[in-house]
């Protein structure tokens, strides 16, 4: 199947070949998060910064992070091989770059954290625009061992979110970032996959068609230029960018030690809406999700609306408070004349006071109470429980 085209070029300003070749370069020449190219490119230019890499000519710290790749002078190369893969290079000049998400990005790196600093450019497969589908958009990550249980949550989360309009981002893995981007795919929505290699290489290799898919059905992003294997470190740096790219993140299942929770940090250092799917308090697999709610870093969620509530418009996406309708057992007197009622004929109130021992007129009292519980109903042969009755605790 061919890959979809670019957006339109006619909905981007008309940045110049040579900055979009100046970033392709900056893109491959250092392993990201750059500080210290990032910052230079940020003083002079990207096409100076580009120049002056290639030639040595650059600060110690931005020598460091580039002198090992400068020589890889291959930008046009770059970009013919995303454009055969059907895809682009997005840079922040382009009208869909998501300069608000990352705005994020931008204030943690101030505060000197690791998770901060915006990419130079994205690698992009896919027609939508990048920052329209990230306006609304959440995070749906876990554990790549997980259990049916989790799986079962996070494709209903994804395709509840995808039904509500919402981007599902993830990572692509085995797992729960599988399972919640075919839960958006399944409802006809929009997911995005933020790779830790290039959009170009389908890992792991097992979710090629599901990988494939997303390309035309939705968005695959990646800050690594095209062929670019994946390693450990890289998907540590990937996670910030699922992070900053949605309005919250749903842990759904996460071990103590696991990726998610790496995410999970990114997500409240970058400000960002964290939650949590509670598990089975027998389940290693919910260990780190239990350890997220019990330290107050994330907010239990239990529903797509919830999600959607803890991420929303203030005053527009909440949940409906949720009327409890499930009546306890009676107690007391109440309980032994529940007791008393016939399950299928009906007694007199007389019967029923003989039968329960509480006197006639506590009996009299108690009854229309019983049927406005639903647990007691008053026929033609007199009293009898109700067929309705939401309490099941008797035999």
């Amino acid at each position: 199947m061919p890959a979809p085209p670019g957006p339109p070029s006619a909905t981007r300003p008309a940045v110049g070949d040579e900055v979009r070749l100046a970033r392709a370069y900056l893109s491959r020449v250092a392993e990201p998060p750059a500080h210290a190219l990032h910052a230079f490119v940020a003083r002079v230019g990207p096409v100076a910064a580009a120049e002056l890499v290639r030639r040595g000519e650059v600060p110690a710290a931005v020598d460091s992070q580039t002198s090992a790749r400068r020589a890889e002078v291959r930008p046009e190369r770059d970009l013919e091989l995303v454009a055969e893969a059907g895809g682009r290079l997005v840079v922040p000049e382009d009208p869909e770059w998501p300069a608000w998400p990352f705005t994020a990005l931008d204030t943690a790196a101030a505060n000197g954290l690791r998770c901060g600093l915006q990419p130079l450019a994205l690698w992009v497969r896919g027609g939508a625009s990048l920052a329209a589908v990230t306006g609304r958009a959440v995070a749906v990550v876990g554990s790549r061992a997980a259990t049916g249980y989790g799986q079962h949550v996070a494709e209903e989360f994804g395709f509840g979110l995808a039904e509500a309009g919402v981007a599902v981002v993830s990572g692509a893995a085995y797992g729960i970032d599988g399972s919640a981007h075919r839960g958006a795919l399944t409802a006809g929505g929009t997911t995005v996959a933020v790779l830790a290699c290039g959009v170009d290489v389908a890992y792991p290799s097992g979710h090629r068609a599901l990988i494939e898919r997303i390309a035309v059905e939705g968005l695959v992003v990646s800050e690594y230029p095209p062929g670019h294997t994946p390693a450990r470190h890289r998907f540590l740096t990937r996670n910030r960018l699922i992070a900053a790219l949605a309005e919250g993140t749903v842990v759904v299942e996460a071990g103590r030690r696991s990726g998610a929770k790496n995410t999970a940090a990114s997500t409240s250092a970058l400000g960002r809406v964290l939650m949590a799917v509670p598990g089975p308090i027998t389940s290693v697999s919910s260990s780190g999700c239990h350890e997220l709610l019990r330290s107050g870093e994330a907010v239990p969620v239990s529903s797509v609306a919830e999600v959607v509530e803890s991420t929303g418009r203030l005053g527009v996406d909440l949940v409906e408070a949720r009327r409890n309708t499930e009546v306890g057992p009676p107690q007391g007197d109440a309980m032994r004349v529940f007791e008393a009622l016939g399950l299928s004929s009906g007694h007199s109130p007389e019967a029923i006071s003989v039968e329960s021992g509480v006197e006639l007129a506590r009996v009299r009292a108690l009854l229309p109470q019983l049927e406005l519980a639903r647990l007691a109903e008053r026929g033609d042969s007199g009293w009898k429980r109700s067929q309705e009755a939401s309490w099941r605790g008797d035999a």
